[in-house]
C-alpha cells in the first residue's frame, strides 16, 4: 500500500497543531534558560575556611564534582549552537525538479537527526535550489521550494523521520511566533515583500532555537 505524501499545506497544519499542544508549550517556554549555578560544596567541618585564590570564585572547577554527568550534558548541549549538516552535497540542478521518488534510495540505511539539524538540511534546499513563494507547492518549474517545500525534500532525501519534520515546523512556527507573525509559514512564505533572505534568515533563527533547547 503506497504511504500517503504530505504536502506543504498538510505538513503546515500539522506542525501548527503541535505547537498549540500544551507538551510543546511546555518544552519551549524555558528554552533559552539555562539551569541555575550549581552552589559551592559544603566546607568539611574540621576543615578551617580559607579566602579563595586572587581571580578564582569559591563557586570555581571543584562544585562541578557535585553535578551529575547527565546534567553537565544536558547544560553543555543548551549553549551550542545548531549542528551544521553533515558534508553530504545535494543532487544538482536536474535533481532539483525531478520527482522525490528518484531520490528515495538516498534513504537507505539513513538515521534520524535533530531537528535543528533537519533545518539546516531545509535551509541547504533553498540556498542551493532556490526558494519560492507563488504558487504555495514543493516546487516551481525551477525546482525552486517554499520553506515547508524544503522541510518535506529534505525528509524525502533522507534526511530525518516524518515526525521530525513536524518538530522542525512546530520550531519555525515558535520562531514566528516570537517574531509577531499569528499566522502558518505558508502564508509568512507568501506575504507581499517576502525574499528568499528572509527565508533563509528564519531557518536560521528556528535552528538555534531548537538547538539551545537541545533539540
Amino acid at each position: 500500500m503506497a504511504i500517503p505524501v504530505l504536502t506543504p499545506d498538510q505538513l503546515d497544519a500539522q506542525a501548527s497543531q503541535l505547537h498549540d499542544t500544551q507538551a510543546w508549550q511546555s518544552i519551549v517556554s524555558g528554552w533559552e534558560l539555562t539551569a541555575p549555578e550549581p552552589g559551592p560544596p559544603p566546607a568539611p567541618a574540621s576543615a578551617p575556611a580559607s579566602a579563595p585564590a586572587p581571580g578564582r570564585q569559591p563557586s570555581d572547577w571543584r562544585s562541578l564534582l557535585f553535578v551529575p554527568v547527565d546534567r553537565l550534558i544536558d547544560d553543555a548541549l543548551r549553549t551550542l549552537p545548531a549542528a551544521p549538516p553533515p558534508e553530504r552535497p545535494l543532487p544538482g540542478r536536474l535533481g532539483a525538479v525531478l520527482p522525490d521518488r528518484v531520490h528515495a534510495w538516498r534513504r537507505v540505511g539513513q538515521g534520524d537527526l535533530r531537528p535543528s539539524v533537519h533545518l539546516g538540511y531545509a535551509r541547504q534546499i533553498l540556498a542551493e535550489w532556490g526558494w519560492q513563494n507563488t504558487p504555495y507547492r514543493l516546487r516551481n518549474a525551477r525546482g525552486a521550494r517554499c520553506v515547508c517545500g524544503a522541510l518535506l525534500t529534505a525528509h524525502r532525501l533522507g534526511y530525518g523521520s516524518p515526525t521530525t519534520v513536524n518538530r522542525a515546523g512546530a520550531w519555525l512556527i515558535t520562531e514566528l511566533r516570537s517574531q509577531g507573525w499569528p499566522g502558518l509559514i505558508g502564508p509568512w512564505n507568501r506575504a507581499p515583500g517576502r525574499t528568499a533572505a528572509d527565508a533563509l534568515a528564519l531557518i536560521d533563527a528556528a535552528a538555534r532555537r531548537a538547538a539551545a533547547a537541545g533539540h
